[in-house]
């Protein structure tokens, strides 16, 4: 078997067969010849993508490929360099959103977990979640302050809500425990339930899978299918590539800042710029 040859049964024995793809629904994301440059470094550079409604769709790439810098340029912590985000909001049609503020973006619909875990960790649980509703609520200040009815309506929703969206990941049971008690895996969830309750959209997920067991990882699994089952979109970072290919129904790959192949789990799987990134070439 030669060098390549090599590489390719390598590669191929960590990814498993993907599951049947889902249906591609009109887009909801586009991303236009998006850069960030940080004064010389390009560490993102002309990168386009879509993302369509009801799906999984996957940026992979090795550590530094500029994944996350995508997530930030399109999620508001800083602007692109140049190029367009347009996200097709479902009453007001395409909106620009490349420079918006975080908070803005997120009330039109799009969020996003951290590579790093961002949690209350001093708070309980269903308290964390609860953050999330913060977007939508109409309360004001002296809403706030008097605890007027409407205030006091909304808290016990949001209280309601939050309750739900535990139980729908998995952590009712841990609802008035301490974030910081929970496991790594769990606080992974934990996440994953606040930014749904931000009434997201797209759910942008950076690396849900890190730090977890191989137990964690399947039940990480059969979440995200569960969140597209009952009408969500997800684009997602992640480096376990069992994950990837057994949830995603379109793949992008990036390295040093710039896409090398994008397409569905199979073709990704076997394109040979892929195996190249992931695995290097050996020198003959």
């Amino acid at each position: 078997m030669n060098d390549d040859l090599e590489a390719r049964a390598k590669i191929s024995d960590r990814l498993s067969a993907p599951r049947e793809l889902r249906t591609a629904g009109p887009p909801l994301l586009e991303v236009r010849g998006l850069c960030r440059y940080f004064g010389g470094v390009r560490a993102a550079h002309d990168i386009s993508l879509t993302v369509r409604r009801g799906q999984i769709t996957s940026l992979i790439g090795p550590n530094g490929a500029g994944k996350t810098t995508c997530f930030n340029a399109i999620t508001g912590i800083f602007p692109p360099t140049r190029g367009e985000v347009v996200f097709h909001h479902p009453e007001r049609g395409p909106v620009p959103i490349a420079g918006l503020r975080p908070d803005r973006i997120c009330q039109l619909g799009v969020a996003r977990t951290f590579q790093n875990i961002r949690l209350f960790p001093d708070l309980p649980v269903v308290e964390n979640v609860k953050v999330g509703f913060h977007c939508r609520t109409r309360s004001g200040l002296w809403g706030t302050v008097l605890r007027l009815p409407g205030m006091l309506r909304e808290e016990a929703e949001a209280h309601e809500a939050a309750l739900r969206y535990l139980d729908f990941v998995g952590l009712l049971a841990s609802a008035h425990d301490l974030a910081t008690n929970l496991s790594y895996g769990d606080q992974r969830r934990l996440e994953i339930a606040r930014a749904l309750a931000t009434h997201p959209e797209l759910l942008l997920l950076d690396e849900p899978a890190a730090g977890m067991n191989p137990s964690e990882t399947e039940q990480l699994m059969e979440l995200i299918r569960r969140i597209c089952d009952l009408g969500g979109t997800v684009l997602l970072i992640e480096h376990d590539m069992k994950l990837v290919m057994n949830v995603s129904d379109r793949i992008y790959v990036m390295d040093h800042g710039e896409l090398i192949a994008e397409g569905d789990p199979a073709a990704v799987k076997s394109n040979p710029k892929v195996v190249e990134a992931y695995l290097g070439v050996q020198e003959r």
